[in-house]
């Protein structure tokens, strides 16, 4: 499987914008998040993010806090997770970039939770919780075992602040695009398009944008904008948390269907 590097090349290259869904592992189950990634991946996902729960998820709205709260409640635990993803992996076309906060890495052990992770497959690391200042070990560490760590730019961001999340950010730079949590908005922040324009204008790394992303019209302007990436997680957790999981293993079928549709003018 190709790292995220090599993936978001091979997708600049064809002219396409990537979908990045977001399921949180163990809700409802380990078995149906395994089933998910399946089923996104191939319905239009180019990269999947997996989300571990969290008994604390500060960057996360209502949506996925439920959701962590539910998989806490399953029992699922990070070595579930990564087991799951060990067995799962290997017949995904679409890189795993897991979505984890700091905390579950420290009680692991920073080598220790890489090493484990990068023999699950996973090709991506994202920390909401993890400043600037203190992700060099995390960084060094995971640059040596293969695994690519995105950092998060905010709207708040300044221009010195981008700067220097860009040169250190790996795979791609993940905008959030609103100042606060996860969540499902009626409409896209216009300073994302500002925001986007300053990240441009100092790298040349792929740009995902995330949060509050939750219909087809927002990821359409997102890509305007000039992203590079749509990740959306709030709007896919819901659908399959609703009704049985076989109808949530379908309404998230055909909303990923929808999204990289809405991305890819050649399917317009």
């Amino acid at each position: 499987m190709a790292s995220i590097s090599q993936h978001f090349e091979y997708l600049r290259a064809n002219n396409q914008c990537a979908l990045i869904p977001f399921v949180t592992a163990g809700d409802p189950s380990l078995d149906i998040t395994a089933e998910a990634l399946r089923v996104l991946d191939t319905s239009g996902a180019d990269f999947i993010e997996l989300g571990i729960p969290y008994s604390d998820p500060l960057a996360d709205g209502p949506v996925i806090q439920a959701a962590a709260t539910r998989g806490l409640k399953q029992g699922t635990r990070l070595g579930d997770v990564l087991q799951m993803a060990h067995t799962v992996i290997s017949g995904l076309r679409s890189p795993i970039i897991l979505f984890t906060y700091y905390n579950p890495i420290l009680n692991l052990g920073v080598q220790q939770f890489l090493e484990l992770a990068a023999a699950s497959g996973i090709k991506g690391l994202v920390i909401p919780d993890l400043p600037l200042e203190e992700a060099n070990e995390v960084l060094q560490l995971a640059d040596a075992i293969g695994i690519e760590v995105t950092l998060l730019v905010t709207p708040t961001s300044s221009k010195e602040r981008i700067e220097a999340i860009a040169r250190q950010s790996r795979g791609f730079i993940y905008l959030v695009s609103v100042t606060g949590v996860t969540g499902v908005r009626s409409q896209m922040d216009t300073r994302v398009k500002d925001v986007i324009r300053d990240i441009r204008s100092v790298t040349n790394k792929p740009i995902g944008v995330g949060f509050g992303v939750s219909e087809p019209e927002h990821a359409r302007q997102v890509r305007d904008w000039g992203a590079d990436a749509v990740i959306v997680g709030s709007a896919f957790v819901q659908r399959l948390a609703e009704g049985t999981p076989y109808r949530g293993l379908r309404a998230i079928k055909y909303f990923c269907n929808d999204l990289k549709t809405s991305i890819t003018p050649a399917l317009r």
